[in-house]
């Protein structure tokens, strides 16, 4: 009963973490999406008024779309396991599937926002630091409030990109747990055979006599 009990309390531990830990990286997709999509600012250069918006470096483009579309999945993911939370499982069948569609996504999800995410810090980078061989100048000298929302923007996005590799790691878990082997039942010690009723007697009666003679 209290090994039981004790797998039924860390199943319900485990459950209400990975519910916490997709709530943020929904949180955090959508911080970095909104930081990043709505920086922008104005410049007056040489006597041209310039602005710098998120369009204009493509890798930050990619990022603002892969965080919007994981945040969004990651809500959905919420909303559906509260839905279900009420419901019965189905079919041994149908729990593989489910964790197979649910791995698939928390990686390709994980792999997706990663990616993103290294590219746009090496274009951030090179706007901070320039490239004198190629004469990129700073851009960060100029357009200051443009990089420090995108800086902040940049660790949402990092941030996200952590909690999903964890996500991915449970619904790994989740999933090879399915195909484990079924836990062996303690086997029973046999009791030892059982003398027929009146054998015992008998047989002590005889040694008794033999003894006499």
């Amino acid at each position: 009963m209290a090994p039981a009990l004790a797998r039924l309390q860390a199943a319900a531990t485990s459950s209400r973490a990975e519910t916490l830990l997709r709530a943020a990286c929904a949180a955090t997709s959508a911080a970095a999406a909104l930081l990043l999509g709505l920086s922008a600012q104005t410049k007056t250069v040489l006597f041209v008024r310039k602005k710098a918006v998120p369009r204009d470096v493509e890798a930050l483009w990619v990022l603002i779309v892969a965080a919007a579309v994981a945040s969004g999945y990651h809500a959905a993911r919420l909303l559906l396991r509260r839905l279900r939370s009420g419901g019965g499982g189905g079919g041994n069948g149908t729990c593989k599937a489910v964790a197979w569609i649910s791995f698939l996504l928390d990686k390709g999800c994980a792999y997706v926002v990663f990616a993103s995410s290294a590219v746009a810090l090496q274009a951030c980078f090179v706007a901070l630091v320039g490239v004198q061989p190629l004469q990129w100048s700073k851009l960060c000298n100029i357009y200051t409030r443009f990089c420090v929302q995108g800086a902040f923007g940049m660790v949402c996005g990092l941030a996200a990109t952590l909690g999903m590799a964890v996500l991915s790691a449970f619904s790994a878990r989740d999933l090879f747990r399915l195909y484990s082997p079924p836990g062996r039942r303690p086997r029973r010690a046999r009791a030892p055979p059982q003398q027929p009723l009146g054998l015992g007697s008998a047989t002590s009666s005889v040694i008794t006599e033999l003894q006499k003679a």
